[in-house]
């Protein structure tokens, strides 16, 4: 299967994130993370994580996922620009024609499922290079849901120490985009054979 596979991450507020998490699961970062694929030229699958550690791994949790085969997901091409558009997320990258690496891969185990079948599955190496891209989000599930812009560069994340201590909320994907972007942290496409 070929695979071109679209990350962005952005920052948001970490203990909003740490008020969502199962008991077993400590944040690492105030991260947010869309991964977007589009499979064949066919298909396409968006899921949405956030930084963890628990039960001895480090990686993602899964807050939500969708498919096209049952979702309502599609993608439009434009030159160098991929638009993907659901009733709740609109997503648009547009490839710089820099090559790199991703940092964060190098911390991460693979991502934890609270759903569903699968209830860890391990990292996908892909030795293949990262495009860097412009990106442009937006969450639709309500009024004022996260939106954002990167800005032409690679912006770390750090652990944020707990300031606030807010009410335990449900790990949804409707919570977690209420949580407003600080600013897109970066942003890449890939492209692979799986």
């Amino acid at each position: 299967m070929q695979i071109e596979q679209f990350v962005m991450a952005y920052g948001a507020e970490q203990d909003r994130l740490r008020a969502m998490l199962p008991d077993s699961f400590e944040s690492l970062r105030p991260v947010l993370r869309i991964n977007a694929e589009i499979r064949d030229e066919k298909e396409v699958y968006v899921e949405f994580n956030t930084p963890v550690r628990a039960y001895g791994k480090r990686g993602w949790i899964n807050i939500d996922n969708w498919d096209s085969s049952k979702d309502d997901i599609s993608f439009e091409r434009t030159g160098k620009t991929v638009r993907i558009v659901s009733p709740f997320l609109t997503l648009i990258y547009t490839g710089v024609g820099i090559e790199g690496g991703c940092p964060a891969e190098k911390d991460n185990d693979g991502c934890f499922f609270l759903s569903g079948s699968e209830a860890f599955r391990e990292a996908e190496v892909i030795a293949n290079n990262k495009e860097f891209c412009d990106c442009e989000f937006a969450w639709h599930f309500n009024e004022g849901d996260a939106h954002g812009v990167s800005i032409g560069k690679t912006l770390p994340a750090f652990r944020e120490d707990v300031e606030h201590e807010y009410e335990k909320a449900d790990l949804t994907a409707e919570n977690a985009a209420a949580i407003p972007c600080r600013q897109v942290l970066g942003a890449y496409i890939v492209r692979f054979t799986r």
